[in-house]
């Protein structure tokens, strides 16, 4: 058992079984032994690979996306660009470099914000993009961001933020919490009362079978709120990128990476990620409640595709050598492919903006 798992085990024999949402918070976040505070996620040496670990292109097509956004809003003379949760800061180095060589006036006019709670991982965020000398600032909180208009991107972002899981034993829905024996090994359980998920929800779904499980996530819905308030106060835009589901659904869809491998999520916390699919329909709920217009949601690889993958592709490879153009290949298929262990269909984009813009995924009609 790790030393978090020993802190968890102790905590729940004192206070009895813990729901999950505490549980993935301390195993993610806690300060002294969270996963984002001791290891090293991204990239082929960590746990799993994110689209900007894939290929350049990605970022360059996010950046593209962010400049018609920036035009379609009236080209404001102050601008914040921010990635909230942005990794190593793989994928702003290649949106910053792309502007500098395609929209210079974008780069001057812009603000760059990167909003991380991880220390260490902020001291990579600047490491990375320390060669392009240019005054990027960490915040630990969305709410530090000054006011005026954002530009905002958020990849992998919702899938790390805290769910809550309800089962259903036939005649009624309990949550699923987490126990210790005797010996600090965790486990799943329900808690013994019953308790009815949120009644605007279950509208939306058929009636559940035994053993049915619903995923709820406040934390994200909370965080998709406040994204919405502050984009319809001060105008702007924002593009994410996740993992997950475009109707709310039944399904347990909770899971932990370690090492490119699935893992349980109980025996290794702090050492290991959690994570779960992420409900855009919720996430859309809330934008639109904001007066947002918002996109449908999309796959990845349509979305990609409308940007110019393709054509980037080529351009990029026109002048490499075949096996620069097999690897080129290789990951347009890993980020737009719809095959097993590829990105384009299971991962979804969702975009949202405080006036209707002319570009993917956003439906032409709502730019009429």
């Amino acid at each position: 058992m790790t030393p978090l798992g020993r802190r968890i085990a102790e905590a729940i024999r004192r206070d009895g079984p813990m729901r999950l949402d505490r549980f993935w918070n301390l195993a993610l976040f806690d300060r002294e032994h969270g996963y984002y505070s001791r290891q090293m996620p991204f990239g082929r040496s960590g746990d799993f690979v994110t689209a900007p670990d894939i290929s350049q292109i990605f970022g360059e097509l996010v950046a593209v996306w962010l400049i018609a956004a920036w035009r379609g809003l009236g080209t404001p003379a102050s601008v914040t660009l921010a990635e909230i949760g942005p990794g190593r800061g793989t994928l702003m180095a290649d949106i910053l470099r792309t502007l500098r060589r395609v929209a210079p006036d974008l780069l001057r006019a812009a603000r760059i914000r990167l909003v991380e709670v991880s220390d260490r991982l902020a001291a990579l965020q600047a490491e990375t993009l320390a060669p392009f000398d240019l005054p990027v600032r960490r915040l630990r909180r969305l709410e530090d961001v000054e006011p005026g208009p954002l530009l905002l991107v958020g990849n992998e972002l919702f899938d790390a933020v805290a769910i809550r899981q309800f089962v259903f034993d036939g005649t009624a829905w309990r949550e699923r919490c987490i126990d210790a024996s005797a010996g600090g090994r965790l486990s799943f359980v329900l808690c013994p009362q019953a308790l009815q998920p949120p009644g605007d929800l279950m509208a939306r779904l058929p009636p559940p079978a035994a053993g049915a499980v619903l995923e709820v996530s406040p934390e994200r819905e909370a965080l998709a709120g406040h994204l919405a308030a502050r984009l319809a106060r001060d105008g702007g835009a924002a593009l994410f990128f996740d993992y997950g589901h475009a109707l709310t659904e039944f399904g347990d869809t909770l899971q932990a990476i370690g090492g490119h491998a699935y893992a349980d999520p109980l025996t290794r916390p702090g050492e290991i990620d959690i994570t779960s699919h992420v409900d855009f329909a919720r996430l859309a709920a809330r934008f639109e409640a904001a007066r947002l217009t918002v996109s449908a949601v999309a796959e990845q690889g349509d979305t990609l595709l409308a940007l110019g993958l393709l054509e980037r592709a080529g351009a990029l490879g026109a002048d490499g050598s075949a096996a620069a153009r097999a690897v080129i290949t290789a990951a347009v298929e890993r980020l737009a492919g719809t095959g097993p262990g590829q990105m384009g269909r299971l991962f979804k984009v969702l975009a949202v903006a405080s006036a209707p813009l002319a570009l993917p995924p956003f439906a032409p009609s709502q730019a009429d």
